[in-house]
C-alpha cells in the first residue's frame, strides 16, 4: 500500500544556493548574510583586542591569558619555528590577524543566532589566500629581485633541457596551483561540514514534524548526530585556522630558506 506525500511535506535537502542568502538586492552586488557577518566579526575583534590590550598587566586577566596564548602559538609555534628566529617578527602580524579572522569566522557556524560560517563562501578563502600571496611575492622580489626570485623557482643543477619544463611547471604551481588549494582547503571542509550540520538538522526536524509512527524517533539520533558534529566542528575550526597559517608560514619561509 502506498501513501501520497504532499509536497510541502516532501524533505529538501540542503545545497549550495542555501549558502547565498542576499539580505539585500541580488546579483553579484547583493548584500549577503556572510558579508554582514564577516563585516560584524572583523568590528568585534577589533573591539577585542583594544579593550583586552588598554590595560595589559605583569599578571595577566582572564582575557589577557588567552589573548596572549593564542599569540604565543600563532609566534612561537608558527612564526618563529618556521620562518626562522632571524625573520619572523614582521610576518606575525599578519599571521595573528589571518588566524584570529579564520577561527572566528569559522566558529560563527555553530554559535546561535547567526549559524553561518563565513568561510563557506568561497570569495573569503581566496581574497585571504590572494594576501598571502602578495606578501609571499613581495618578500621574495625585495629580497632576490625579480630575477633571482624567477630563477629560484628551478632547482640548481638540472640539465639545461629540462630547466623549461620545471620552470613552467613552478611557476603554475606557485600562481595556480599553492593559491587554489590553500584556498580550497578552507572552503572545502567549512562548506561540507556546514553542510552535513544542515542535513542532521533539517532531517530531523522533518522526521518529528512529518514522520509516521515509528519514523519520529529516527529523529532522535539525528539530533543527536547534530549537536555531536557541532561540538566536532569546534575542532574542525580551530584545525582549518591553524592549518591555514601554518601553509602560509612555509611559503613564506621558502623566501628565506637559504639561510637556514
Amino acid at each position: 500500500m502506498t501513501t501520497e506525500v504532499s509536497a510541502a511535506e516532501e524533505f529538501v535537502p540542503p545545497s549550495a544556493p542555501d549558502f547565498w542568502q542576499p539580505l539585500v538586492g541580488d546579483g553579484a552586488f547583493a548584500l549577503t548574510r556572510s558579508m554582514v557577518v564577516m563585516v560584524l566579526v572583523t568590528i568585534g575583534l577589533a573591539v577585542v583586542m583594544m579593550l583586552v590590550t588598554r590595560r595589559l598587566a605583569v599578571v595577566p586577566g582572564r582575557g589577557q591569558f588567552r589573548l596572549e596564548g593564542m599569540y604565543g602559538l600563532v609566534r612561537n609555534s608558527i612564526g618563529r619555528d618556521i620562518i626562522g628566529s632571524a625573520h619572523f617578527k614582521p610576518y606575525i602580524p599578519l599571521l595573528f590577524t589571518l588566524f584570529t579572522l579564520i577561527l572566528v569566522n569559522n566558529l560563527m557556524g555553530i554559535i546561535p543566532p547567526i549559524q553561518f560560517p563565513t568561510m563557506s563562501r568561497i570569495g573569503f578563502p581566496l581574497a585571504l589566500a590572494l594576501g598571502v600571496y602578495v606578501v609571499y611575492l613581495v618578500a621574495g622580489v625585495r629580497r632576490r629581485g625579480i630575477g633571482g626570485f624567477l630563477k629560484n623557482l628551478v632547482p640548481s643543477g638540472l640539465p639545461l633541457f629540462v630547466v623549461p619544463v620545471v620552470f613552467v611547471l613552478e611557476l603554475v604551481t606557485f600562481l595556480i596551483t599553492r593559491p587554489v588549494t590553500l584556498t580550497l582547503r578552507l572552503f572545502g571542509n567549512m562548506f561540507a561540514g556546514h553542510i552535513l550540520l544542515l542535513l542532521f538538522a533539517l532531517g530531523g526536524e522533518f522526521l518529528l514534524l512529518h514522520g509516521d509512527g515509528l519514523l519520529k524517533l529516527v529523529s532522535i539520533p539525528a539530533f543527536l548526530m547534530f549537536f555531536l558534529f557541532s561540538a566536532f566542528e569546534i575542532l574542525i575550526a580551530f584545525l582549518q585556522a591553524y592549518v591555514f597559517i601554518l601553509l602560509a608560514s612555509i611559503y613564506i619561509a621558502e623566501v628565506y630558506a637559504d639561510d637556514h
